[in-house]
């Protein structure tokens, strides 16, 4: 009997436009899981919960995140990369479903563990599919262009919802239908593109678990902790942002707010982008550097109560963040025995998810018991922290190539 399935990687090499369609189902699939982002007030004033619950949505998004990596992040060698964007982009569309017809906070929380587990399927899944599609053209900055649609979906989400909410009806409903419209698009542009794995007949399916050689340590240990802080930021925006925004800072138009979580993901994209024109041992304390003046920024736009400020240290900590983000993912794989480096990958994509819910479950807290501003200045200040703490053990890694 074969080992293999009937369906077969494609002999020939992929048509230029084949890697758009898990490009564009990705940056849909990513767009909806911050679409919520400016939702957030409406809700909160709808459905009557305090500034805690919000906190509360946003983990229990990254704990479906975290539990679709760990239970399928290998799924897609096995079964191919179209099923698994499939049943992603089925996710996706359930929990638009979920969020059209609910009526109360327990719904909304359904849909975000939903909204969850499509990223987490997508994460990994369609970051491989991107690459192996790409042009031969494309195929050295093929990482780049797939992290690129990541992020560019995540930062689009607030800012189309910002958009619709602030100058269109129905602010809760008219978001997810254009989402579930787009899905259906990219549900039909994944159907025509190729598959790029030959299917296993007996596929093995058990839950991938995380790795940490001995001699990749001394790298992960600095780049986790980088990455810790940049994620930390990411979710202090994409949860607790509006709420600063509107309350500290004073910006009460949806779409101003949704526009400045956009361009903190999109500052992201730029600084993986800018990364590739710094000398390696540079990259991550380069990373660390702007992390942490962007932080600091944060911090004193939120005591000050000045705008420019804010914005700025967003912008600031964004750019780091994706520097310090590709800089530290590059130094592990690099480090790694080439046959645990998919499973270290997925380590450093679980703190990375940890670092998006529980600061943001800290900061809810906090803001409970001692409010918005010096909750706002003291995750600035530990992030800060945390960004020198980062920087001290890059400095002390062994120097690669300049």
């Amino acid at each position: 009997m074969s080992a293999f399935a009937t369906s077969q990687a494609p002999s020939s090499p992929p048509s230029p436009l084949a890697f758009l369609g898990p490009a564009f189902a990705f940056l849909v699939v990513m767009l909806g899981t911050t679409l919520p982002t400016p939702l957030y007030p409406i809700y909160q004033a709808e459905y009557g919960f305090s500034q805690l619950i919000i906190t509360v949505i946003f983990a229990v998004y990254a704990i479906g995140v975290i539990g679709a990596l760990v239970v399928a992040g290998r799924w897609s060698d096995q079964l191919g990369r179209r099923p698994m964007l499939f049943a992603g982009m089925l996710m996706a569309a359930a929990s638009d479903v979920v969020f059209l017809t609910g009526d109360s906070l327990g719904w909304l929380l359904v849909g975000r563990v939903i909204s969850g587990i499509s990223a987490g399927i997508f994460t990994g899944t369609a970051t491989v599919a991107v690459i192996e599609l790409a042009p031969h053209a494309l195929k050295p900055r093929a990482t780049l262009a797939a992290t690129a649609v990541n992020m560019g979906g995540l930062g689009l989400g607030p800012l189309v919802a910002g958009i619709l909410v602030t100058w269109l009806p129905a602010p809760l409903e008219l978001s997810y239908a254009l989402h579930l419209a787009m899905l259906g698009v990219a549900v039909w542009l994944v159907w025509r593109a190729p598959e790029t794995v030959t299917r296993v007949a007996s596929p093995d399916l058990r839950i991938q678990r995380l790795s940490l050689p001995p001699e990749v340590r001394g790298v992960f240990v600095p780049a986790a902790l980088v990455g810790f802080a940049g994620f930390a930021v990411l979710g202090f925006f994409n949860s607790m942002a509006p709420a600063f925004m509107q309350e500290v800072l004073g910006e009460k138009n949806l779409a101003v707010i949704g526009l400045v979580v956009c361009l903190v993901f999109f500052a992201s994209t730029m600084g993986q982008s800018l990364q590739s024109r710094v000398a390696p041992r540079r990259r991550l304390p380069l990373g660390c550097v702007c992390l942490l003046m962007g932080a600091l920024m944060i911090g004193t736009g939120i005591l000050t109560q000045l705008m420019a400020a804010f914005f700025c240290g967003a912008l600031l900590a964004g750019t780091g963040q994706g520097i310090g983000f590709r800089a530290g993912l590059g130094a592990v794989a690099a480090a790694c025995p080439a046959d645990q480096r998919g499973a270290v990958t997925s380590t450093f994509f679980v703190v990375a998810y940890v670092a998006l819910s529980i600061p943001v479950v800290g900061i809810g807290l906090a803001t409970h018991f001692i409010g918005l501003v010096p909750t706002g200045a003291g995750f600035a200040g530990l992030a800060a922290l945390l960004c020198a703490v980062a920087l001290v053990l890059v400095l002390r890694m062994p120097r690669g190539p300049a």
